[in-house]
């Protein structure tokens, strides 16, 4: 029987042979997958053909993941998870604060890669989904800033706010949860989709880089706000009141 396709991967890392495990399983899984070394053959796979999800690897020959990332992130909505034998929490969070979606470090069961794939594509899915449901035309207004669900943009004043696809959607959670105060576990559950650390801070990270985009003044947050001992308040109006 014919596998359907449900997403297009491009997988990027210069271990032949976990590149050809990771293929064959995610192709197993109904995923098309395409398999390059490094961040050169990346960009021709990427000028050839559009994909739904990046998976990159730290560790590269020639220009490393991180370098890679940037320049993925600052030219396309694509959403990214990184992958590195390297698990501190100081990699984990560098690579969250470029713009990718989740870090996944070495070894890792290919059934854990799996969860982490799924999720992020739900999570960019669910936003044309949900949209006429939480707003008329999918369309949430706050502040000088314009939400549209649908197309995934955020316009400021009438001008493109570039998001990654993870900041797109932390922003959508707060948004559709307007002044209620969600704790980090909270946040996490409704942007990630899958079991998570103990402790895991990298939902403040995410804040804080979503903060630098839309606060005037990062350090003193208007409509993302801080609830100290308790988690984070969305306050549409900028003032702590809703619109």
């Amino acid at each position: 029987m014919e596998t359907t396709i449900t997403a297009r991967i491009l997988l990027v890392d210069d271990d032949p042979g976990l590149r050809e495990l990771l293929t064959r399983y995610l192709e197993e899984q109904g995923f098309e997958v395409v398999a390059v070394r490094d961040g050169a053959d990346m960009d021709v796979e990427l000028s050839k053909q559009s994909f739904d999800l990046l998976i990159l690897d730290v560790m590269l020959p020639g220009e490393d993941g991180l370098s890679v990332l940037r320049r993925v992130v600052n030219r396309q909505s694509l959403p990214v998870i990184m992958v590195s034998a390297r698990g501190e929490d100081i990699d984990r969070i560098v690579g969250l604060e470029v713009g990718a979606d989740d870090y996944l470090a070495k070894p890792f069961n290919p059934r854990e890669l799996l969860a982490r794939v799924r999720a992020v594509l739900r999570r960019r899915s669910s936003a044309s989904v949900s949209a006429d449901e939480q707003a008329p035309e999918g369309l949430h207004r706050f502040g000088p800033f314009e939400l549209h669900l649908p197309s995934q943009r955020l316009l400021r004043d009438g001008q493109d706010v570039s998001l990654t696809g993870g900041e797109f959607t932390l922003l959508r959670v707060l948004v559709e949860h307007p002044q209620r105060v969600l704790d980090r576990n909270t946040l996490l559950d409704l942007i990630k989709g899958y079991e998570h650390q103990p402790y895991d801070r990298s939902i403040d990270v995410r804040v804080a880089r979503l903060r630098r985009k839309i606060e005037d003044d990062p350090g003193n947050p208007r409509f993302i706000r801080t609830i100290w001992g308790r988690g984070y308040l969305f306050a549409p109006n900028g003032n702590g009141t809703s619109a």
